[in-house]
């Protein structure tokens, strides 16, 4: 079985599935680079094209000069940032409680917060608007990054749990030998240890907030508190869809996010109980 494993031709079979898995991925972005750097005619051009015969920039200074679109990448910075730290916050405690301590229903919450993760964001809308009104948070962020919580801390509790779960509690008991408290303990060598868990987990809640659509059409109606996905929507008309236009649109969109996880990779790559082992 180990030969068959090391066989020259699996490796080129399975580097010929890696590399059409990244060109499957990476296709649609270089197109949408391109084209956000062509003219609107040749965008339109037949056959198309992927290097523009002409590129130019004028498409992102239509972007930044035209229309609130500067406070819209403000409003969607705050709406993932709220919604990271809370949801961060609160599954942080919920993950390493559930990891921790034996309560009556604690495998019932589990179970609860897994379900929470099989139905579609959309079924929330009715009850997550009568919520917003009636607590007259309807055209502020707040409602979204509440609205965005209620996807975000599920996922990032059972997430954190499994990290949690594999970090020996013989660590928090020789930190507690030596004076920490509890919760000294969870902060001393809990948390440090589980750094690549957290990280992933705030990834996924900040790239969830930023992109998230349906709770920010429901939940606001003026330009001073929309978020980008709405903004996207501003190049599509009953007429005609400025393709040039929302290619640079969302190029502008994705880097923030690819730079927020080119920065925090270095997170991801630890090892689990890099923490431990330092001194």
């Amino acid at each position: 079985m180990t030969m068959l494993f090391d066989s020259p031709v699996l490796k080129i079979i399975s580097l010929a599935l890696l590399l059409a898995l990244i060109v499957f991925s990476v296709l649609p972005f270089l197109w949408m680079a391109g084209t956000s750097f062509k003219t609107a005619d040749e965008v339109y051009t037949s056959p198309p094209t992927w290097v523009p015969a002409h590129p130019s920039l004028a498409n992102y200074g239509y972007i930044l000069k035209r229309g609130p679109f500067d406070l819209y990448f403000r409003n969607s910075f705050l709406v993932g940032i709220g919604t990271t730290g809370l949801a961060l916050t609160v599954s942080v405690l919920a993950g390493y409680g559930f990891s921790r301590f034996r309560m009556p229903g604690r495998n019932c919450l589990l179970f609860g917060f897994l379900m929470a993760q099989m139905f579609p964001s959309v079924l929330l809308i009715i009850p997550l608007f009568k919520m917003v009104k009636s607590l007259n948070l309807m055209n502020t962020l707040y409602a979204l990054i509440l609205a965005n919580m209620s996807f975000a801390v599920p996922l990032c509790t059972w997430l954190i749990k499994g990290f949690f779960d594999q970090i020996p509690y013989e660590l928090e008991e020789a930190a507690v030998i030596d004076g920490c408290s509890r919760l000294g303990a969870m902060t001393r060598v809990a948390l440090p240890t589980a750094r690549p868990g957290i990280a992933a987990a705030g990834i996924y809640v900040f790239i969830g907030a930023w992109d998230e659509f349906v709770y920010a059409l429901t939940f606001t109606s003026r330009d001073a508190v929309r978020t980008l996905p709405i903004g996207l929507q501003r190049f599509t008309t009953s007429y005609e869809v400025q393709w040039s236009h929302m290619a640079a649109a969302t190029v502008l969109v994705t880097v923030p996010v690819v730079a927020l996880f080119l920065f925090i990779q270095r997170y991801l790559a630890q090892g689990m109980l890099a923490g431990a082992t330092k001194g």
